[in-house]
């Protein structure tokens, strides 16, 4: 049972196993009352609560990493694996997956390129990882589904959060962002050092700790509620009580603090410099680990208590242990000023106040208990020449820790260059690579291999991983592709007077496919009786725009043509010949597009953007004809064809250009050239179209509907998961501000399409939170085509 209130947490047991710091906790599904604990030591150790006693028994050791094992999450029960999984993260860059009842991983995820150290799982099996090379990746099952950039060092905390699709990241770079469908929504500022850990306590707001020693509160939308201080060094891990707002953390300065009310209501002090991990049991019980490699949990629950041999034997360790001044744990201190051990008569203000003496000219430091009504030794302060490198990396080089980080000095008068050293590094390597990184002279290797091995003798660990990560990954350096979310105010049509051309204004005639097809705009034709069949997906063919009218086309670049520059003027002959391209590729003539033609239409498309536009119609319609097709999406030409096209996507182009862009990125799709060169060029296509849907302008949102469709079609054809993850973010942020309803019910096609015959696919649009995104267009009346999509891809998810 929840102790009462102002009751306080002791000692519960102390758990000896791991060899070496314990890096990370979790609480564990099964058995109940468990918990799982990873180390440095490479292994992961399932503890379980011994029924006889106040302690736990280690169930079983995994093992499945050659290095550090860093972090650790446990991936909720599915049909399959109903005692759930448990997955690791490691200085080997990999994730183990283990099952609980076998001591080797079920499988191994990779893709990181640096440690990973954080986890987080969410619904229908997604897995949320953090790593040093900054970037985040979201797995499902064993595939890596999207990858999330934008940190520009370590993402040291990774969290899913309870509504759908939304995830944050806190990083070196002292910003959290949080992610909607895999793309940054919003960045939140105000952390002064790297954030270390983050912790949710509801959809709305969540928690965050920092080597600025201290914790923030934040709501979703983006503001900080609170900020608490209390620790003196670096915070690493937060955890929250279940049900309620009180959290514990643990740091750098020897203590775990319990915060109730939104203030420190309890320190308690261990003897290990870093307490680098805690978590909370459901029955509020605290597990932490810390450099010593000793895990301890506390209660407040009498009957869980600590004998008051135990309890004793923890406060004796405690005064053994040597704090070390530097650390600024105990604020500044001048040994000639301390007070006598007649000090301590006076009792304590606060719970946790610290008090230093000098006894026999040693310092000793003490903690005021209110439970006890007594000072508590919690050690001995030792003078700080001698104090040597803690053996757990504490030194922080760019976002990342290090055994050491020597300071070099090549010359007398030159800069000085930091040396980031692990102890599992050779030392050759990183002397060569410190040489390289500050275009020093290769003669001095030996001279700074020599000294790394002189400064950091004996400290070699006897199995060193034969594979050495080169320790300058340039985190910091990393320049983020994030959009600039700029929307371009939608200008005012330049296309206006009637008679005139304007591109794409016939509003409802959408390009016939053949067939009673939900894309001629027919209706529904059965008796509300009748079952109705699902016609619209898996959609098998590409979807066109095939709508022309080459007398105008021609009559604007006429026009157009006449008030044209030199440089750019076309000839009669040229008209010509661009006139007898429409006529070949609108199917009026015969004739096969000639390589003269395409050459005049490659000059005309290479117009000024202000009056490009009747060109780009052209190579709209031309480029469904087989052979300028081949022409333009072959091998030889395609760069020049995507970098032409992609230039026009730029959402403070014209959009009239955006629009015809669109359009015949989506004819592409016809061919066999075309549709090849569209899955090749996927990502950069995607990516640069999705920036078109911040203009209010529903012709280009049909435009961008239709190319993520035409994906769709393609992406079910061949099994390609992360093009799927793409294509699932792209439709989920084109659904948030698309309104109209041609342009939702292509998007709902591209979502059953995709899906269709995939649970994988199924697994992630449901992690994305689609199924939510799109419930409301059940009930469209019209086009009654909307609602009927939107019930089938429903019954998928």
């Amino acid at each position: 049972a929840m102790a009462g209130e102002g009751s306080t947490f002791r000692l519960r047991c102390s758990l000896l196993g791991h060899g070496q710091d314990v890096r990370g906790l979790t609480r564990g599904l099964f058995p109940e009352g468990s918990f799982v604990s990873v180390s440095r030591d490479r292994t992961a150790r399932l503890w379980a609560p011994d029924g006889l006693n106040r302690g736990f028994t280690e169930m079983h050791c995994m093992s499945g990493h050659s290095n550090f094992v860093s972090c650790v999450c446990i991936i909720p029960p599915s049909d399959l694996y109903p005692r759930g999984l448990i997955a690791t993260g490691g200085n080997d860059h990999n994730i183990c997956i283990f099952t609980v009842d076998n001591p080797a991983p079920l499988y191994i995820l990779k893709g990181h390129k640096n440690t990973v150290c954080s986890l987080s799982s969410g619904k229908f099996g997604t897995l949320l990882s953090g790593s040093w090379d900054t970037t985040a990746k979201v797995w499902l099952n064993d595939r890596c589904m999207m990858t999330l950039q934008g940190h520009t060092a370590a993402i040291w905390a990774v969290k899913i959060l309870p509504e759908q699709g939304l995830m944050l990241t806190g990083s070196a770079d002292k910003t959290i962002k949080l992610w909607k469908a895999g793309r940054c929504e919003r960045t939140f500022t105000g952390h002064e050092d790297c954030v270390r850990g983050l912790a949710i306590l509801s959809e709305m707001e969540f928690l965050s700790c920092a080597n600025d020693a201290s914790v923030r509160r934040w709501q979703i939308s983006g503001e900080c509620l609170q900020v608490y201080y209390g620790h003196t060094n670096y915070i690493y891990s937060i955890s929250v009580f279940p049900r309620c707002k009180d959290f514990v953390t643990t740091g750098e300065d020897r203590s775990l603090r319990i915060w109730k009310q939104g203030e420190c209501a309890q320190t308690i002090r261990l003897p290990a410099q870093s307490v680098w991990c805690c978590c909370v049991l459901d029955n509020g019980d605290i597990v932490v680990g810390a450099s010593d490699g000793i895990i301890r949990v506390f209660t407040e629950s009498l009957e869980r208590t600590a004998s008051a041999e135990e309890i004793q034997a923890f406060e004796n360790e405690l005064a053994q242990a040597s704090i070390d001044p530097k650390t600024g744990d105990l604020g500044d201190i001048n040994a000639d000023d301390l007070p006598g051990r007649e000090h301590l008569k006076d009792p304590g203000t606060r719970d946790g106040q610290t008090r230093l003496i000098k006894d026999n000219g040693k310092v000793e430091a003490y903690q005021w208990s209110v439970s006890e009504g007594r000072w508590i030794k919690i050690g001995d302060v030792v003078g700080s020449s001698g104090a040597t490198q803690q053996t757990s990396g504490k030194v922080l080089f760019e976002g990342k820790e290090y055994d050491y980080v020597f300071t070099i000095d090549v010359n007398e008068n030159g800069p000085s260059y930091k040396l980031p050293y692990n102890i599992t590094d050779d030392p050759w390597l990183t002397a060569y690579n410190f040489l390289q990184k500050n275009d020093l002279n290769p003669m001095f290797l030996d001279q700074v291999a020599k000294f790394i091995m002189d400064n950091t003798k004996g400290q070699t660990l006897l199995s060193t991983s034969n594979q050495f990560s080169d320790p300058f990954t340039g985190a910091g350096r990393y320049v983020p592709g994030s959009s600039s979310g700029s929307s371009a105010i939608p200008g005012a049509d330049p296309f206006t007077g009637a008679g005139r051309y304007v591109p794409g204004s016939a509003s409802n005639t959408v390009p016939p496919v053949g067939g009673v097809d939900p894309f001629t705009g027919m209706d529904a034709y059965q008796s509300a009786a009748a079952k109705v069949e699902n016609i619209y997906f898996p959609k098998k063919d590409a979807v066109t725009f095939d709508q022309a009218n080459p007398t105008q086309i021609l009559g604007k670049l006429k026009e157009l043509n006449g008030s044209a520059a030199e440089e750019h003027k076309l000839t009669e002959d040229d008209l010509i010949i661009l006139e007898k391209l429409l006529s070949a590729t609108c199917n009026t003539s015969m004739e096969t597009p000639t390589a003269q033609q395409l050459q005049t239409l490659w000059r005309a498309v290479n117009w000024p953007e202000d009056i490009v536009f009747p060109a780009l119609d052209i190579l709209r319609l031309s480029v469904r004809h087989p052979t300028v097709n081949e022409n333009f999406c072959s091998e030889k030409e395609h760069v020049q064809f995507i970098i032409l096209l992609l230039k026009f996507l730029n959402p403070k182009g014209k959009q009239a250009n955006q629009l015809l862009a669109l359009r015949a990125l989506c004819n592409c799709f016809v061919s066999h050239a075309g549709q090849k060169l569209m899955m090749e060029q996927r990502d950069e296509i995607m990516t640069q179209a999705i920036e078109t849907k911040s203009g209010n302008n529903k012709n280009i949102h049909i435009a961008l509907a239709t190319l993520t469709l035409n994906y769709a079609v393609c992406l079910h054809k061949v099994n390609n998961v992360e093009g799927k993850a793409q294509c699932l973010s792209v439709i989920s942020t084109v659904m948030e501000v698309v309104q109209d309803l041609e342009a939702i019910f292509r998007l709902l096609v591209a979502l059953g399409t995709l899906i269709s015959d995939d649970t994988n696919a199924v697994q992630l649009a449901k992690s994305l939170g689609v199924d939510s995104q799109i419930k409301k267009y059940a009930s469209v009346s019209e086009p009654a085509k909307v609602k009927e999509c939107c019930r089938f891809v429903l019954n998928l998810l």
